[in-house]
């Protein structure tokens, strides 16, 4: 009979490739017995068990180590400059702030390939939340990153392997502030079998912050703009360090509405470099500047650039005063801070400043 044929042919092919021929609930029957000892080969004594999976706790702190009271509070001590010290404060509670809106978590191989394993991302709200994770059974270099969703200029690259993991800011040459305070993390974890194991992991801040505090003394001023240089473009997550353009990009400062006569300008970018002996023997020892750009009654513009000597480091804000003379020159009020002015400035030169 053709249909008997047709079997027996189908019953050879199966046999000669390892396989059995059974009715459909027999095939059920296989595959159930399949999962099941898939399912329990995890708990044999003497199977391996680097694929198998296990749960474990990770609590994540965001710790925030930071100078912005302090710095507050011993450079604007008047009345007004208090006032312009409440404007600053409230300007900068989305950034000096132990609050994670968002969390991102990457696991990944120890060995040299260093690739992804895995990836999560949580709304955290909060300043300390635990997570149950559940991987597999091995040795994982874990990097955690805080409050970059709603930080329009700053993205996560490199994601793939754990050594190229980057926080980098938009390539231009004007760049605008950053909008967030972002945390970061790293640590190595053994996922153990049979063990309930709880993994602290503290996120610290890697931006910082400047602001110049500017008093007109009553000059005829119809406008002014401040920008900051000097300071990083990125951050390498895995080794905590930061990355330099090689043409430092100009940063827009954001105006602060004080309630008094003094202008408030902020910006929040990355740390400032280290100075080197070499840059000061070419007679350029600043860490950062800062481009302040008044424009007179008379519709000229004068340019002050204000090099700061000390670096600014992660987590900090630095506040330099100045004031205004009747050319539109800004002095600082600190002795060391350099000052370079250019009368009846035009724009170009090395950047394109976007006045």
């Amino acid at each position: 009979m053709p249909s008997a044929s047709i079997y027996q042919q189908m019953e050879k092919g199966k046999r000669e490739r390892g396989w059995a021929i059974v009715p459909v609930w027999g095939r059920c029957v296989s595959v159930c017995l399949v999962a099941l000892l898939l399912m329990t080969a995890c708990n044999t004594i003497d199977d391996d068990l680097s694929d198998c999976g296990t749960e474990f706790e990770i609590v994540y702190e965001l710790r925030l180590v930071t100078n912005i009271e302090t710095e507050i509070q011993t450079q604007l001590t008047t009345q007004t400059e208090k006032r312009v010290g409440d404007a600053l404060r409230g300007h900068l509670a989305n950034i000096f702030t132990d609050f994670a809106h968002d969390i991102d978590l990457s696991f990944y191989d120890v060995s040299k390939d260093h690739d992804l394993l895995h990836h999560e991302e949580h709304v955290m709200n909060n300043n300390e939340r635990s997570y149950t994770i559940y991987l597999p059974m091995r040795e994982y270099r874990h990097l955690a990153l805080a409050n970059l969703k709603n930080n329009t200029w700053v993205k996560a690259e490199g994601r793939e392997l754990s050594h190229t993991l980057n926080l980098m800011q938009e390539v231009r040459d004007t760049v605008a502030s950053h909008e967030t305070g972002l945390f970061t993390a790293r640590t190595d974890m053994d996922v153990l079998a049979d063990v309930n194991q709880t993994f602290y992991v503290k996120l610290y801040m890697a931006n910082s912050a400047v602001a110049l505090v500017l008093d007109p003394r009553g000059q005829d001023v119809r406008n002014v703009r401040v920008f900051t240089t000097g300071f990083a473009t990125g951050f390498n997550v895995n080794d905590s360090t930061y990355t330099f353009a090689q043409r430092s990009p100009i940063v827009r400062t954001e105006s602060i509405d004080t309630g008094t006569d003094l202008f408030c300008f902020c910006s929040v970018n990355f740390p400032s470099g280290k100075v080197s002996t070499r840059d000061v023997a070419e007679g350029d020892g600043a860490c950062w500047k800062l481009n302040i750009y008044v424009t007179k009654a008379d519709g000229t513009i004068t340019e002050t650039v204000l090099s700061v000597m000390e670096p600014l480091d992660a987590e900090q804000l630095k506040i330099i005063k100045a004031y205004l003379d009747e050319d539109g020159v800004a002095h600082p009020a600190d002795a060391t801070v350099g000052v370079s002015v250019t009368l009846d400035w035009n724009q170009g030169g090395e950047h394109d400043v976007e006045l």
